[in-house]
């Protein structure tokens, strides 16, 4: 049986990840490409577990490099026991954020070396990269306003970030496509969703060789 691809999407808070992952996998459906939804950090329930410690705003500190460090073990964790299973019987993976998004928060937001990050990246997965990375861009003040409007509670660790720190992530996200320009398409989010999801479809199209490649997801 095929391997399955890996598809990832990636962006600020407030850049629509969830809502556009929930497409895509409903645009593969229409395709008889059977998807698996997930999400970092978490995807498992070990792995959520982690994601609690990294997003609560508890009384002990967490420095940069701890929070790096529980964002690849939950990783770890996550690829092990869905990730990877799901590739090898065929299923396309839709994860709402992996790797790069620990370049761009941790690297380029909390100034993490980047080295130690690859090195990281490359004990937990290895060879294993996405096979298209679909980059949700924005202006920061757009995101966060509608990440703000949208919280019902209290907000988590990276939500309470300042503007700065999110202008430092998507410059580290910009450059990352930059680099990569095969692997990360970037997706006007700031955009209303039928217009979001038409670029999405066309990034798709290119993916599938299935027909239908022109409905929006």
């Amino acid at each position: 049986m095929a391997r399955g691809l890996f598809i990832t999407l990636e962006g600020i808070e407030g850049a629509g990840k969830s809502t556009v992952a929930r497409g895509v996998c409903e645009w593969l459906g229409r395709q008889s490409i059977r998807a698996t939804l997930t999400r970092e950090p978490g995807g498992t329930a070990l792995a959520e577990r982690v994601r609690q410690i990294v997003l609560e705003r508890g009384q002990e500190r967490l420095s940069a490099v701890t929070e790096t460090l529980l964002m690849f073990a939950a990783r770890a964790i996550h690829l092990e026991n869905l990730i990877r299973p799901a590739l090898e019987r065929g299923d396309w993976v839709v994860c709402d954020r992996f790797t790069d998004a620990t370049r761009a928060y941790q690297g380029g937001g909390r100034g993490v070396d980047a080295a130690w990050i690859e090195s990281l990246a490359g004990q937990v997965h290895g060879g294993l990269q996405p096979d298209c990375t679909l980059l949700l861009d924005l202006p920061v003040p757009i995101g966060l306003q509608r990440a703000r409007s949208r919280q019902a509670g209290a907000v988590d660790r990276f939500e309470a970030e300042a503007q700065v720190f999110f202008e430092r992530v998507r410059a580290a996200y910009l450059e990352l496509a930059r680099r990569e320009p095969q692997r990360i398409h970037v997706i006007d989010a700031s955009l209303p969703l039928e217009a979001v999801q038409q670029q999405v479809a066309a990034v798709l199209g290119r993916l599938s060789p299935l027909p239908d490649q022109g409905r929006a997801p």
